[in-house]
């Protein structure tokens, strides 16, 4: 992949299904308050994680991405606990995002049956990755300019009709933060217990809308130039996460009140939008439609990154010893197309949502999915913390690292604590009084019975020890990945210009621009 794939897989890799329609749910459970709250909790914990990533796979990019990571700095047992785990997070959300894209062509036609449409979109996302990855990152650059695009329009349109400019020329501002209030009071309990449970509820939400950012150092073994391209990516993080997410949800609570009948529909349309229901509210007609098709690319997206995902997650395991060898088999170009065709063949599962129905199919993958992905965070963090007590043994020093970060290793301490907490608490929910749910704790809380007995086994199995700080390795493929480093030439031809343009001269300082004014909108509030 080029360096503008990678750029733009980064921009658009924090935008999906969960922040156009999943805040339905968050607002109506939270409140308006509890909403940005939730998500700017969530955030913080997604830049602490990226960071301690981006560290690690800027300085070594490997095939396998923090899996190999995990097994040269803490063991074989994590690396094979995280590397499963990581597997079977991607593996079963891709027949959902299937079976969400097929309900999603149905806001239009409803005759012809789901299966058509699931077959259609199973058929182009597996052509996409068979044709390796410099067609994924084409692919990808084109589906995140459309979710950029569409996130950028929406939050525009957004404060045009908070502001009074939309056809019924109703001037909202903060008339929902006062009445139906500012938080909501979960499952009626009352007081601050209420509000604090509604809080947590969005918690839980948004770390599924956020769950895949870390997709970017998966894929950088395969990107040019890694050690200028993935610090680039991870250093506008934190300013992506600002504005498409918590800008974004400031706008939806500003414009749709908590108790709106359209957020308890179910089925993942342009109907359940929290942007849509202020779109029909504010009278303009025709949006609708086009947000449907906004909302398809980015199902369609989410579908193709999760084959992708799954299938280097699995050469990765492969390559290390811990999946059968016959995984790691490539085609002439480096195409690891076995594991591709095996992962594929999960999303067949597509086709049982029809018949279980796809909304509440969905819910318990998205459940599976949230779970799946925090697990593979607190990895993450935790590979962090003892990679930097190794580069601190060997006395490294810390300048020899492409990119690096003054909030470490505070912010991996910070991660490790949050994410077990929100593990543990994810499922409160079916612990309340009359609200038990079998499906529900079962899709929350048996992966992370799971994890640790798998970590056990395999550790016991492969006589797996912790290694040692004075012990890891921090040279093997190093001089490989130095040869490859260079300077980025200048663009060769008009259409690189008008790239660089697009992400230096338009897209950072409109993001820098968001950032200042909703900075400067919370300060007057």
């Amino acid at each position: 992949m080029k360096q503008r794939h990678i750029a733009m897989i980064s921009i658009g890799g924090v935008i999906g299904t969960g922040l156009f329609l999943g805040t339905a749910t968050a607002l109506r459970n939270g409140g308006p308050i509890g909403l940005l709250l939730g998500y700017t909790f969530v955030g913080s914990i997604t830049y602490a994680v990226m960071i301690s990533l981006g560290e690690m796979m800027s300085y070594l990019p490997v095939a396998g991405g923090h899996i190999t990571m995990a097994e040269r700095y803490v063991s074989k047992g994590f690396s094979f606990l995280l590397g499963w785990n990581y597997w079977y997070n991607w593996i079963i959300v891709l027949p959902a995002e299937l079976s969400a894209a097929a309900i999603l062509i149905g806001y239009w036609n409803h005759v012809i049956s789901p299966a058509v449409w699931i077959t259609v979109c199973l058929v182009v996302v597996v052509m996409i990755n068979m044709l390796g990855a410099g067609a994924y990152g084409e692919a990808e650059f084109v589906f995140a300019s459309i979710k950029v695009l569409t996130i950028v329009g929406l939050i525009i349109l957004g404060i045009v009709l908070d502001l009074g400019g939309g056809p019924n020329h109703d001037r909202i501002g903060f008339r929902y933060w006062k009445k139906p209030g500012p938080f909501v009071q979960y499952h009626d309990i009352p007081g601050a217990t209420g509000r604090f449970a509604g809080w947590w509820s969005v918690v839980s939400q948004a770390a599924f809308s956020f769950i895949g950012t870390e997709i970017v150092a998966i894929a950088a073994g395969e990107v040019r130039n890694p050690r200028r391209s993935i610090p680039k990516a991870i250093r506008g993080v934190y300013i992506r996460i600002l504005l498409f997410y918590i800008l974004g949800v400031t706008l939806i609570g500003l414009l749709v009140p908590s108790n709106s009948k359209g957020l308890k529909l179910t089925e993942r349309t342009a109907a359940a939008s929290p942007f849509v229901i202020a779109i029909r509210t504010a009278g303009i007609k025709g949006l609708p439609s086009l947000i449907n098709a906004c909302l398809l690319t980015s199902a369609w997206s989410a579908a193709s990154s999760d084959l992708y995902t799954s299938s280097r997650a699995l050469y990765g395991l492969a390559l290390n010893g811990q999946a059968p060898r016959i995984f790691s088999k490539t085609s002439k170009s480096g195409l690891p197309w076995v594991s591709v065709t095996f992962c594929s063949l999960f999303s067949l599962i597509a086709y049982m949502g029809i018949s279980s129905g796809p909304g509440r199919v969905f819910g318990w993958f998205q459940n599976m999915t949230a779970i799946a992905g925090l697990l593979t965070w607190f990895g993450i963090c935790v590979t962090y913390i003892r990679f930097r007590a190794g580069w601190n043994a060997q006395g490294l020093d810390r300048n020899l690292l492409p990119f690096k970060s003054f909030l470490q290793p505070y912010a991996a301490w910070y991660g490790v604590v949050t994410i077990f907490l929100i593990l543990i608490l994810s499922g409160f929910s079916v612990f309340l009084h009359g609200n038990w749910d079998t499906a529900n704790f079962v899709t929350n809380y048996i992966p992370l019975m799971i994890a640790p007995i798998l970590f056990a086994v395999a550790s016991f199995v492969m006589k797996s020890k912790f290694v040692k700080a004075m012990d890891m390795d921090f040279v093997t493929g190093l001089d490989e990945v130095v040869a490859d480093s260079y300077d980025e030439p200048p663009p060769k031809n008009i259409w690189e210009k008008f790239w660089q343009w697009i992400v230096s001269d338009l897209i950072l300082p409109l993001l820098s621009f968001g950032v200042c004014h909703l900075t400067r909108l919370c300060s007057q509030f």
